[in-house]
């Protein structure tokens, strides 16, 4: 696994790039912050896609049945390994840490008679 801090100029082509991959994977959506604790917002809710809207400073992680937004997001790190993104840490203007990690389905063997 690498984890790599995106410049603030490639995050829209960065979630551009690699939208179709990212849709129909299943994602656990935390928020960490002094003032809230560890809460999760969404846990194994299937993603629709991830966009950052330069003009509106605004960072979009659509979710099946929910829209979490994040508000002027002030760092983005991002882990990859063999298969592509596996985590996304994102801090917000108010110091709090949102961390969307994908989960990869299980791929169950059917066995051979």
């Amino acid at each position: 696994m690498t984890s790599r801090v995106l410049a603030k100029s490639e995050w829209h082509l960065y979630f551009d790039r690699i939208a179709k991959a990212l849709q129909g994977k299943r994602v656990l959506v935390e928020v960490i912050g002094l003032n809230l604790g560890d809460q999760i917002q969404a846990k194994s809710v299937m993603l629709l896609g991830i966009t950052f809207d330069h003009k509106g400073d605004l960072l979009e992680i659509a979710l099946e049945g929910l829209d979490h937004l994040i508000h002027k997001p002030t760092a983005i790190t991002v882990r990859e390994g063999p298969d592509g993104l596996s985590n996304l840490e994102v801090v917000d203007s108010e110091q709090r840490r949102q961390i969307v990690t994908l989960v990869s389905p299980l791929r169950l063997s059917v066995p051979h008679n």
